[in-house]
């Protein structure tokens, strides 16, 4: 009889075993699957932000499909504390969160603890597959190394990927590259005696990102084999500089065409420490002019750069749509959210700066768009948003809790009713010894600082461009602002 009854245990615990795993495996499929694309170093320089000279169908047709936040500022203007700020959702509140190394210097090699690491992380600890390719983090593999190092097993993120891949190619390294020129060569190893741009006769593999751009659909088609909720990240290296990309891609423009900066000179009432001087521009040492806040780069020069970014954009647009057709080919669009973010803009030539680095608009402004699957969010909204509302949103649409809280807020919102009356207009921006606001009207930073001023408001309903700092006559406004600043001062430069 004993035997018996635990025969009949032994039964009922294995179909019960069965239901729970038909049961959890249901929840799985239940869940969306997450397509973040990041791109580094994209300004909203594209014809869905009404930049008409622009050649970039494939994210065109992504904005229309979904939804494009049109004033998206990044919290940092650099590459890896943006990205660093984006993965954790915080704001910055010590100086480390202002450095590229903001995520080795913070995460790499620490233990796992109840606080997940980054958004990805938390996805993972929640059922997700989680993979990554290309440039997510400041290292475009994902592995801490310096430039000229061999290639290194230690992970960034030490708790965040199931999987991460990267093809290095002829190029041998992820630092080489993401410095890369068709023939193999990158800038570290030829010690900057290289131009910030080329035009080669290539494929679209013969530069790192159309690499990176197979290396993506690859892995779609396993994670459709595989089943699971997934989480693919994948990191494109255009257009950063250098400014290379294959022929085809320059042959879309004429150098003509290319519009010159509408700010092409130095901002009135700033002080230059506000700018950069264009260290990362002049390390590529064969460009036919040096950068220089004393004067702007000829107009020819100017333009001849201005082709070679639009070709280096229309070339990730490229291979963002080739991973975009073959998520609609395997059939997983119907279940997978698309991100795609831009770490920070870039001036090309705007106050006399090439490069980001700077707590302008040419430097924070960056895009930002999503589709949603299965959700009538489409459309568009002006409203201002911020990197750190990145995190949330993900969250709310995936039904999962936020682990800590942050200053970001979820996009849902917005994204339902574009013209949300209680949403805050209110983004922040820290750079150097800077902090700033942006607001659907103004750009005001205060810099902590010996150098006058520092206090700089812009109003962009009369000067989009920022070219007048017009906050000595604007007193009533900035203190109008500070209380709204100070919600976004974390202490960073008490």
């Amino acid at each position: 009889m004993i035997k018996q009854k635990a025969v009949v245990f032994q039964i009922v615990a294995f179909f019960l075993g069965i239901i729970i795993c038909f049961q959890a495996k249901a929840q799985n499929q239940d869940k969306p699957n997450i397509l973040f694309i990041c791109v580094d170093d994209l300004r909203p320089e594209l014809a869905c932000y009404g930049k008409d000279y622009i050649q970039s169908p494939h994210m065109d047709k992504l904005a229309k499909e979904g939804f494009l936040f049109k004033q998206h500022f990044v919290t940092v203007p650099t590459c890896g504390a943006s990205r660093h700020s984006l993965l954790t959702g915080k704001l910055p509140s010590t100086r480390d969160d202002l450095r590229n190394s903001a995520t080795a210097d913070q995460i790499t090699g620490k233990p796992e603890t109840e606080v997940p690491e980054t958004f990805i992380h938390h996805l993972k600890r929640n059922g997700y597959h989680t993979v990554g390719v290309g440039k997510i983090t400041h290292h475009p593999d994902g592995r801490v190394y310096a430039y000229k190092e061999p290639v290194s097993n230690k992970m960034e993120l030490p708790h965040s990927w199931d999987e991460f891949i990267f093809d290095f190619g002829k190029w041998g390294t992820g630092h080489n590259a993401f410095f890369g020129y068709a023939d193999g060569s990158n800038r570290n190893t030829l010690n900057g005696q290289v131009k910030p741009y080329e035009k080669a006769d290539v494929p679209d593999d013969g530069y790192p990102d159309g690499v990176i751009a197979k290396v993506a659909i690859n892995k779609l088609q396993k994670l459709k084999e595989n089943g699971e909720p997934f989480f693919l990240g994948v990191g494109f290296f255009k257009p950063h500089l250098p400014f290379n990309a294959p022929s085809k891609y320059w042959d879309l423009y004429d150098t003509a065409d290319i519009p010159l900066s509408p700010n092409g000179f130095l901002p009135e009432n700033v002080n230059t420490k506000s700018l950069q001087t264009m260290g990362e521009f002049n390390n590529y040492k064969l460009g036919d002019e040096k950068a220089s806040l004393d004067k702007a780069l000829s107009e020819a020069y100017a333009k001849k750069l201005g082709h070679a970014y639009a070709a280096c954009v229309s070339y990730v647009d490229a291979q963002i749509g080739s991973v975009l057709n073959e998520l609609k080919r395997l059939d997983l669009d119907k279940n997978t959210i698309i991100v795609i973010w831009g770490d920070h803009g870039w001036h090309l030539g705007d106050h006399r700066v090439w490069g980001k680095h700077t707590l302008m608009d040419r430097a924070l402004h960056s895009t930002l768009m999503m589709k949603i699957p299965g959700q009538n969010m489409q459309g568009e909204t002006n409203k201002v948003v911020s990197t750190v509302d990145i995190y949330p949103t993900l969250m709310e649409l995936c039904q999962l809790e936020m682990p800590y809280s942050t200053k970001g807020r979820s996009l849902v919102t917005l994204m339902q009713n574009p013209e949300e009356v209680n949403w805050e207009e209110a983004a922040y921006s820290f750079f150097r010894s800077g902090i700033s606001l942006r607001t659907s009207q103004y750009r005001f930073s205060k810099h902590f600082r010996e150098d006058l001023p520092a206090i700089e408001l812009f109003d962009h309903q009369s000067d989009p461009y920022e070219t007048i700092n017009v906050a000595d006559k604007n007193k009533k406004v900035v203190k109008k602002l500070m209380p709204l600043w100070d919600k976004g001062n974390t202490g960073l430069f008490d």
